[in-house]
């Protein structure tokens, strides 16, 4: 059984240089990036013949994915990204301070924490019901912060696959299990 995760294509929605922002501003950033559109680029499919696909329900997954893959697409919430982290208050820092603390932040506030956990525990889901189902050849588009809890999670039933710590954007990785 092959499992190829390709995250979506870039989006087209560059963090601002030099600016100084509030944790309002870091949300409404978040908020743009979720609409903004996508730099279609190709993508290699390892000459696989994939025989079903799932994707992210949000926009950039959803349009990768039908730009990758000619068949029916089944679209999940639960594959979607981990929430951002909310701040609050109104103090100004540099966006890209913002733009790092995302990620450090994110293991230190307890809802973040819990929104984690929550994506471990659909994750579990979808592979339960792709196992189950018995379909073997499944492509998934989704996104980074993700993408790290479902290798994790491949790694956990016995599948193989590379190693990367933020996926790069249209780049298939392959993870297989013999005799699933």
């Amino acid at each position: 059984m092959k499992i190829g995760l390709v995250r979506h294509f870039k989006v087209q929605k560059d963090l601002p240089k030099g600016k100084m922002a509030t944790p309002a501003d870091l949300k409404k950033w978040f908020d743009e990036y979720d609409v903004a559109d996508i730099e279609y680029m190709k993508c290699d499919l390892g000459n696989i013949k994939w025989k079903q696909c799932y994707s992210s329900t949000l926009p950039r997954a959803v349009k990768t994915a039908q730009h990758i893959y000619q068949g029916e697409i089944v679209h999940l919430d639960d594959l979607c990204e981990i929430p951002a982290p909310t701040f609050n208050g109104k103090i100004k820092l540099p966006f890209l301070f913002w733009a790092i603390g995302v990620r450090f932040f994110a293991y230190l506030k307890k809802d973040t924490r819990s929104d984690i956990r929550k994506t471990k525990e659909k994750i579990k889901r979808v592979f339960d019901e792709i196992i189950k189902s018995g379909e073997e050849d499944v492509l998934i588009v989704s996104h980074a912060a993700i993408m790290i809890y479902i290798r994790k999670e491949l790694l956990n039933r016995g599948f193989r696959g590379p190693k990367f710590k933020v996926a790069n954007n249209g780049q298939l990785y392959i993870f297989e299990k013999e005799n699933v």
